[in-house]
């Protein structure tokens, strides 16, 4: 059984929250998106996606017969299948709206999902907004954020992080939902094991909060609500600058 709290601030800087979350024990879908765009574009795009996942999935997990209008990929569960669908259906969804809407125009999403039936997990991410992994003490990135400084990290782990604090390329995204056509991605499924807790977040939780101090909240308080509360208040008293979302599930 898994419990689950998530919690959403419009940040001490922000006039809107564009960042967008869903929790859905039920359904066992879980979502974060961090929307982007002129106006309040942002906060569209972050909504559409939201509730394109909890559209499809919720028809999925009825049973009805569906249109899967991607196909479907027999070497992968049905939620894999799912995951897949639902990604590519609000890729889909949020890109008609930027083409149709004039104040929509160029508008994204980053997008971290999971969904969980039994002990079974299956995520997927496009952007930065991030999942993480506690277990034993030991927080662990299971996503892969889609950004410029992911990509230079990952062609050399060596690269000094200070070097690049200021660098005008840090916060650049590579990959958002609703800006082409097609969208690549990963759909990734591992096993649960029991007590451990899943952190979904965008990126005003991890940019001014670093791994250590999140481990640490997590490991301190006595249940997901206080921890989901300290996160947002670490990244709220580290300058807030951004909206910050915080989704917290826990397998008991």
């Amino acid at each position: 059984m898994v419990i689950a709290h998530g919690l959403t601030h419009q940040g001490h800087v922000r006039k809107t929250n564009e960042d967008s979350l869903l929790v859905d024990a039920g359904l066992g879908l879980f979502v974060v998106a961090d929307g982007m765009g002129g106006h309040n574009a942002g906060e569209v795009a972050s909504q559409l996606a939201v509730d394109t996942f909890r559209e499809f999935v919720t028809r999925a997990r009825a049973g009805e017969t569906l249109t899967w209008p991607f196909g479907q990929d027999a070497r992968v569960s049905f939620d894999a299948n799912c995951m897949t669908t639902a990604m590519k259906l609000a890729n889909r969804r949020v890109l008609q709206a930027s083409e149709d809407r004039d104040d929509c125009r160029g508008m994204g999403t980053t997008v971290a999902a999971a969904l969980i039936e039994g002990n079974r997990l299956t995520y997927g991410g496009v952007g930065d907004s991030r999942l993480y992994a506690f277990l034993g003490g030991r927080l662990q990135q299971l996503s892969r954020d889609d950004s410029w400084l992911a990509d230079v990290l990952e062609r050399d782990p060596t690269t000094d992080l200070a070097s690049l604090e200021t660098h005008r390329m840090r916060h650049v995204l590579t990959n958002v939902v609703g800006a082409l056509d097609t969208l690549e991605f990963s759909v990734i499924e591992r096993t649960l094991q029991a007590n451990e807790v899943l952190l979904l977040c965008s990126d005003g939780l991890h940019g001014p909060v670093d791994d250590a101090a999140i481990g640490a909240a997590l490991l301190e308080e006595a249940s997901i609500e206080r921890a989901a509360h300290r996160l947002i208040d670490l990244a709220l008293d580290r300058g807030g600058k951004d909206n910050v979302t915080v989704l917290l599930i826990q397998n008991r």
